[in-house]
């Protein structure tokens, strides 16, 4: 009877310590550089969306507003709290000393989207603006048949996707006829891109002086076609941008206002995944590189086009 009672008082301690391991949380600190932009408010809405699916998993959200002094603080402050975990989409490399501190305090950094130099960090999450860039150029390339006027309104200066997504698609444009007539930075931002779009219509009055227009981002984009069409020049170019969210990017494409764009994951499953995988005692790889599709009125019903990933 003893022997009975001691395993059933073992086996009631055991059950107890699987219910209270069962309930254990954890905090993750979520530091978005700036949550104005559509694609990284859908991307904040996935973040959250992706950890209220985990009843362990306690989020702590917070928006830089394109401040990387904010944003520095935010690292600073998830560090002092001890959380288990932070994910942050860095809004230039000037993060890097921030994202290294959180590192070697030994708490597991998950940077998405963006990058930081060196590798203090744990591992990064995105797509690979490099291929997304080049596979603008090789589209604008056959659009145009290799030749014609562009407008290239760029994504902030200082971001790396900026960079990736402007450099192969010049890269693409060598040794053809095609030419950019206009470039300017218009920082992520819609209102920029009208700006930088009015700029590039006065610089080039002439009807047909211009055969495609390539936003950075979807918003960009829009915004020319807007610009263009209020200048009632917008059958004169074809418009192709970058992000493909549902609501925004794809419902223009269908609606004939871009005559493409390429998906832009946002990697916050991902990034939750990867968060629950390390509480596990599991090690992730240093990188995850997502695919991108391309979108056009043609094959848009369809799912798209994969490229890569």
């Amino acid at each position: 009877m003893l022997k009975l009672i001691s395993t059933l008082a073992a086996a009631l301690l055991t059950t107890a310590s699987f219910a209270q391991e069962a309930k254990k949380t954890y905090t993750i600190g979520f530091s978005q550089c700036n949550s104005a932009e559509p694609w990284r408010a859908n991307m904040d809405a996935s973040v959250k969306a992706a950890a209220k699916e985990h009843s362990e998993i306690k989020l702590i959200s917070k928006d830089a507003q394109n401040d990387r002094t904010r944003q520095m603080s935010h690292v600073k402050e998830f560090v002092t709290a001890k959380v288990d975990a932070i994910i942050i989409s860095p809004l230039d490399d000037s993060l890097t000393p921030a994202v290294a501190e959180a590192f070697d305090a030994h708490i597991p950094v998950i940077v998405l989207d963006r990058k930081v130099l060196g590798d203090k960090y744990t591992i990064f999450i995105g797509a690979d603006n490099k291929v997304i860039g080049a596979e603008v150029g090789k589209w604008a390339k056959k659009t145009l048949g290799g030749k014609g006027n562009i407008v290239e309104l760029k994504g902030l200066s200082s971001s790396s996707p900026a960079k990736d997504r402007s450099e192969p698609f010049r890269e693409q444009l060598k040794g053809t006829e095609a030419k950019i007539v206009y470039d300017a930075d218009m920082e992520w931002l819609k209102a920029k891109a009208r700006e930088k779009m009015q700029a590039a219509l006065s610089r080039n009055p002439a009807k047909d002086s211009i055969q495609l227009v390539y936003g950075a981002n979807d918003p960009a984009a829009i915004a020319a076609y807007e610009v263009a069409k209020d200048a009632g020049r917008e059958k004169e170019m074809k418009f192709v941008g970058v992000d493909a969210l549902p609501n925004e990017g794809m419902e223009a494409v269908r609606k004939g206002i871009l005559d493409a764009t390429f998906e832009y994951p946002n990697g916050a499953s991902e990034a939750i995944k990867t968060a629950l995988d390390i509480f596990a005692g599991k090690k992730p790889p240093k990188e995850i590189i997502l695919g991108t599709r391309l979108y056009t009125k043609e094959n848009i019903d369809k799912g798209g086009e994969k490229i890569g990933g």
